[in-house]
């Protein structure tokens, strides 16, 4: 689509509230423009406001809904373990889509910006696989032993879970994030996440392919988005690349808008030598959602890397396998054998996400945030919502929008490319963008929760 040009919309003249069922039907009537089009991602279409979620697309992406989760990751002195606590970490990252419906939120604009903290609780039991005995996989595991996580976890404890709470009550550890839209054709932002407390850091960046195929639309990495990378600062810069596997947003012809996974994940470990492939299955007969997830972890070649289905490793190479419902509880179990023929008292809880709850976000008073902040930036679009003044939050953001094609023109005019003021470079073959000085400088105020961008911006 032409910078030059208006997205299509639709006319929200009236401030008539839709109910569920209105919002769909006008949903799939614009969708339905869209039918064959390669990527929806790239055109960039706007919805009227009455089907957008009241919230900017850079705070709504951030992989932290659990943030003690991530935390906890490099705490063993086991690579396997520590393996076992990113995996933690990955099925807790994305848990809107447990606790809640997909929404479509705003638009990114070119060089908006987010930032933000956690006050995570430091409470994640520890994992500890070389002290289980047997060959059965039984056996205590020190302090916090899995032996008593597996007897308490069958009699419906919590003891697995990490937790997030609004106002903790013991440690707590403070983590802060920075995102970037850095390209907007096509539709790129970097991130980056900080935890010096704990020797942590990750980063990455967002951009997904999507296709509407007229029952549902299929979401996909895009070619810059190579996953998560995790930074254990403190085991000599141990990374671990977590890749996202592609799904659906599908019930669309039903009325009931739910995501659904049928595709495989990889998360490596060149340094430790370590692997694990999940495989997200299809939905059941009649395509009830089972939401089933089966994986496996291994020793592998990174120099070798040709291993991407769980049926081409040997069983030789297999230390643990994973299975379970990646929208309710994840088990694990040492060896090649799979985890259904392991008695449920060997099957260990690695993740309970029924008691979990999205973590609350630490944001900067709006009197400290910047004009093109995404909180801010959005803020008019974001009140007239949520006051149902629906006409006035069309027109907002069309202003806004208008606004930034009027910024493409110029600069395409005055042939000066747009240059991040967070990230290094607009996007990255490797997929791991890198800090400005003055990015480091907002993550570090951030660490002190200082919010004053004052000779940053």
């Amino acid at each position: 689509m032409s910078t030059s040009q208006p997205p299509p919309t639709v006319d929200s003249s009236e401030d008539v509230p839709q109910s569920d069922g209105g919002k769909l039907k006008t949903f799939i009537g614009i969708l339905r423009r869209f039918i064959g089009v390669s990527d929806l991602a790239s055109v960039r279409f706007s919805l009227p406001s009455q089907l957008l979620e009241p919230t900017p697309n850079l705070e709504y992406w951030n992989y932290l809904d659990n943030p003690s989760a991530f935390a906890a990751i490099g705490t063993s002195d086991e690579p396997l373990d520590r393996m076992l606590e990113v995996l933690r970490f990955w099925f807790t990252k994305d848990l809107k889509y447990v606790k809640g419906k997909p929404c479509k939120p705003y638009n990114s604009c070119l060089g908006e910006f987010f930032r933000c903290n956690w006050e995570a609780e430091d409470n994640a039991p520890p994992i500890n696989t070389k002290d289980l005995t047997g060959a059965n996989g039984t056996g205590s595991a020190g302090n916090g032993s899995l032996k008593a996580l597996k007897s308490e976890s069958r009699a419906g404890s919590t003891v697995s879970v990490v937790q997030t709470t609004p106002n903790p009550t013991g440690p707590t550890v403070r983590i802060s994030y920075l995102t970037e839209q850095t390209s907007h054709h096509p539709p790129v932002s970097a991130f980056y996440v900080s935890c010096p407390e704990k020797g942590l850091h990750a980063r990455g960046y967002d951009q997904i392919s999507a296709k509407f195929t007229g029952t549902a639309i299929k979401v996909s990495p895009g070619e810059h988005n190579l996953g998560i990378f995790v930074t254990l600062e403190r085991r000599d810069n141990e990374t671990y690349q977590l890749t996202h596997p592609a799904a659906h947003l599908g019930g669309i012809l039903r009325g009931a808008l739910a995501v659904s996974v049928a595709d495989v994940a990889y998360i490596t470990c060149p340094k430790t030598k370590i692997k694990a492939i999940l495989n997200y299955l299809e939905d059941g007969w009649l395509g009830r959602a089972q939401n089933k997830m089966e994986g496996i972890i291994f020793k592998y070649d990174p120099d070798k890397d040709d291993k991407v289905r769980i049926k081409d490793v040997p069983d030789s190479d297999i230390l643990a396998r994973l299975g379970g419902n990646w929208k309710d509880k994840i088990v694990f179990t040492l060896g090649p054998k799979p985890v259904e023929s392991h008695p449920p008292e060997n099957q260990i809880v690695i993740i309970d996400l029924n008691p979990l709850k999205v973590a609350q976000k630490s944001l900067p008073p709006e009197e400290k945030q910047a004009e093109n902040e995404s909180l801010k930036l959005w803020g008019g679009v974001t009140r007239a919502i949520l006051s149902k003044q629906f006409s006035k939050a069309t027109s907002v953001k069309v202003e806004l929008e208008e606004k930034q094609r009027e910024k493409a023109r110029e600069r395409e005019r005055l042939n000066a490319p747009f240059k991040p003021l967070f990230f290094t470079e607009v996007t990255d073959k490797g997929g791991r963008p890198n800090l400005t000085d003055k990015g480091r400088e907002v993550l570090e105020r951030a660490q002190k929760n200082e919010w004053d961008l004052e000779g940053v911006v």
